[in-house]
């Protein structure tokens, strides 16, 4: 039986890389599947990612130690996964369409991820979480409290042991703490009006400036606010007659699509981090 793994490293650039990364999985009995590499000539780093399978007994961890050396030799950051799908925690306040599309690609098995449980500071959207057999847990949060409440939602990532957390279009910001706590394993979704147009009805404020674009960012969750490494953008081109409903309904068909695919290439293993920016191997 072959056993799916994914190998993501980034090092500075220099001769024997991808000799080394493919000598080792020959060592070790492996077959790649799928490679792609990045080479950053600005910044003199490589990135790399490499889907392989092993006929061997083989698991992740023990992988990754062997590959310490060379990850030494050559100063790399990677990380080795096997083919169980992230397990992801959803945040929602009153608005249900990221919430009901991520639903729909999970059922339907294109998100490439396993949905445990949604979070949420209303009640709106219990019934939708509910009927897609998810556990819904209602946390409000209030000046008082909030302290109180990040702290319930970091709780909330351990018990349903989440391996990504994704704020679906959760209206509240998180303080630096827990950003910093959940680096690298929260995305957000925002129309791309920010920071054009800030503030209550940013649809509204489109409508009165005649925009000709609608778009949306999935980006990951940072202590400086939407302004994380991007992961996706949509783009969808309107005109003259999109009065500000319809141009809401178009922004959210926007949100939907940046940030289930951000979620997608997320679990998959093909966003790599480079400074304040990403990698994004498709």
């Amino acid at each position: 039986m072959s056993h799916p793994f994914t190998l993501t490293l980034s090092c500075q650039e220099r001769p024997g890389i991808v000799h080394a990364v493919s000598s080792f999985l020959f060592q070790h009995g492996c077959d790649i599947v799928e490679h792609q590499q990045f080479d950053d000539a600005v910044r003199g780093q490589l990135f790399l990612r490499t889907a392989f399978v092993c006929s061997e007994d083989a698991d992740a961890a023990r992988l990754s130690a062997d590959f310490g050396p060379v990850a030494e030799e050559f100063g790399m950051a990677h990380r080795i996964t096997g083919g169980e799908p992230l397990r992801v925690l959803v945040m929602v306040s009153k608005l249900g369409h990221c919430l009901n599309d991520l639903v729909f690609r999970w059922r339907a098995g294109s998100l490439g991820a396993e949905l445990v449980a949604v979070v949420s500071n209303h009640e709106d959207l219990r019934p939708m979480a509910e009927a897609a057999g998810l556990p819904f847990v209602h946390v409000p949060v209030r000046p008082a409290t909030k302290r109180e409440a990040e702290a319930r939602l970091l709780e909330l990532v351990d018990e349903h042991r989440a391996d990504l957390v994704v704020l679906a279009r959760y209206m509240q910001i998180l303080s630096d703490e827990t950003c910093a706590a959940l680096y690298g394993r929260a995305i957000n979704i925002h129309h791309s009006f920010l920071p054009g147009f800030k503030g209550a009805k940013p649809y509204h404020q489109a409508f009165d400036r005649g925009v000709k674009l609608v778009g949306a960012t999935a980006h990951y969750v940072t202590p400086d606010l939407d302004e994380g490494p991007i992961i996706e953008q949509e783009v969808i081109r309107i005109d003259h007659t999109h009065d500000p409903r319809a141009l809401a309904t178009v922004g959210q068909d926007a949100e939907a699509l940046a940030l289930s695919r951000a979620v997608r290439w997320h679990s998959e293993q093909r966003v790599l981090l480079n400074g304040n920016s990403t990698v994004v191997f498709r």
